[in-house]
């Protein structure tokens, strides 16, 4: 009896001692207030996102609230069972927040890196559909970055690949930071590998062998809608070291994430540089937003996230613009996750 007693009591023990490890928690009150005649959302630049009209709107209380808030973010995510979008206010800790740009490629940008001809396939697509993202970048995220450096904790950006030789002379990673000299012998190599590349390979094919019953099957086994693969794009262009893109300015202390690396890497650092906001921006929201390594659904589970709606774009098939495309993209995504804008993060919280 006695050595039962003993078990339950070293049982009860490790169940405290596990409570104590925990974070603290509060009781929210989830209250949904109907918002009156509410103006659109993400209207700010239609140009690149077509605004968010949905009628059935309500305001919630305030989630996040840090003692020490120094950055406002407005956000709003979508509920089926609310039926309508639900408005809430946050209060960070800039310097507890990062900003991450997933994929801003540096291609068509004047670096060297370009799209293959005359069917290569990259990015948001080809050399017209590339000028797309770039202009975004100039006016909206690069901006967007310059106000809250300084700010904010961390500036990051994620690539493809891992960290290179070239690159890892040129931007700061998880591994490092490069010298003033360094950066720029990187440029000047990376200016030499892009330039030297062969940007020429196969065309569209001319002729297609089809069946005479189901021709449809043979035609698009030939000619899919998306082959990036050597034959459009040329054999070694997805191992040239890509670039951040020119419009953004990277500061010497922004950090570069690698995907070859995986989300743990990205993860590991962050929190150990205090990081427990995201805002999230980037190229492109149906895709590389959402499921690469610097992805929202990898960082929803260890940060709290909140998707720049504005300062994201997704890609635009048999569209002559990103903004219808990328609305669908957010909309979707605020199912499970906080959508914010531009102008609703602003420092100075308490202010």
């Amino acid at each position: 009896m006695r050595n039962s007693l003993s078990i339950i009591g070293l049982f009860l023990c490790s169940l405290f001692a596990l409570a104590d490890e925990k974070a603290p928690v509060r009781l929210y009150e989830n209250r949904l207030t109907p918002i009156v005649n509410p103006k659109p959302l993400l209207a700010d630049y239609p140009e690149f996102v077509e605004p968010v009209r949905e009628s059935a709107r309500f305001e919630a209380p305030i989630l996040i609230d840090d003692p020490k808030a120094d950055l406002s973010v407005r956000a709003w995510r979508f509920s089926y069972n609310a039926r309508g979008i639900i408005e809430i206010p946050n209060r960070l800790q800039a310097e507890h927040t990062a900003i991450i740009v997933v994929h801003p490629w540096g291609i068509d940008d004047g670096q060297g890196w370009r799209t293959p001809e005359p069917a290569g396939v990259a990015f948001a697509g080809y050399p017209h559909k590339n000028q797309f993202p770039l202009l975004q970048m100039e006016k909206l995220l690069n901006p967007f970055l310059q106000s809250l450096r300084g700010n904010v904790g961390i500036i990051g950006y994620s690539l493809p690949g891992t960290e290179d030789p070239i690159r890892k002379k040129m931007y700061r990673s998880v591994h490092g930071q490069p010298t003033a000299s360094e950066r720029a012998q990187g440029a000047n190599e990376l200016a030499e590998k892009l330039r030297s590349f062969s940007y020429k390979a196969q065309p569209v094919p001319q002729a297609l062998s089809v069946s005479i019953d189901r021709p449809a099957i043979d035609y698009f086994r030939q000619f899919p809608g998306l082959d990036a693969t050597a034959k459009f794009n040329g054999t070694g262009f997805w191992e040239l070291p890509i670039p951040v893109a020119q419009p953004l300015q990277v500061d010497p202390k922004d950090v570069v994430f690698y995907d070859g690396e995986g989300y743990g890497a990205i993860r590991d650092f962050l929190k150990k540089q205090g990081i427990r906001h995201i805002l999230l921006t980037g190229f492109h929201a149906d895709m590389c937003v959402c499921s690469t390594a610097a992805g929202y659904k990898n960082l929803r589970q260890d940060f709290d996230v909140f998707l720049v709606g504005d300062a994201t774009q997704a890609t635009f098939p048999a569209c002559d613009s990103p903004r219808h495309a990328t609305t669908a993209a957010v909309c979707f995504a605020s199912l499970d996750l906080f959508i914010t804008q531009v102008s609703w993060v602003k420092a100075d919280a308490r202010k």
